[in-house]
């Protein structure tokens, strides 16, 4: 599983002009799901999420977590992440879950993050969305869970 995060002041998903998630300061993650993927790899990507240290302490450097600081966590799923950009000029998606399979992964990870962090909140798996968000740094990283 793959998530691309990012340190947002603010952020949130809207579907037909319909606000459908949103959150104040903490992480907008763009959630990919791979072929391979499991519940297991859901799991430790999201404890990497919850833990990854991107919140500058007091003395400005990135040491606090997003359950340090307990900001929002926004989860939107993007299945363009797992494609293979290695050549050509247009992606391929071998690599990618079937649908099914990912819609299952993405509102696996949807519920655990429910369980063990507060707010959270999330795009629909499928639908057109569009994403706002301000950035903060920015910092955004790539995290895999293998």
């Amino acid at each position: 599983m793959i998530g691309l995060l990012q340190r947002v002041d603010r952020a949130h998903v809207e579907i037909d002009g319909e606000n459908v998630g949103a959150i104040e300061r903490g992480l907008l993650v763009l959630v990919g799901v791979q072929r391979n993927d499991d519940e297991t790899k859901a799991g430790r990507l999201l404890e990497r999420l919850l833990r990854y240290r991107v919140f500058p302490d007091e003395s400005g450097r990135m040491n606090l977590s997003l359950s340090d600081i307990d900001g929002g966590l926004l989860l939107v799923p993007q299945f363009t992440l797992a494609a293979d950009t290695r050549q050509g000029t247009r992606a391929g998606f071998s690599r990618a879950a079937a649908p099914e399979l990912g819609k299952q992964l993405f509102e696996h990870l949807l519920a655990l993050a429910g369980e063990r962090h507060r707010p959270v909140a999330a795009g629909v798996f499928g639908a057109d969305m569009r994403v706002h968000l301000i950035n903060d740094g920015p910092v955004t990283f790539w995290l895999e869970a293998r």
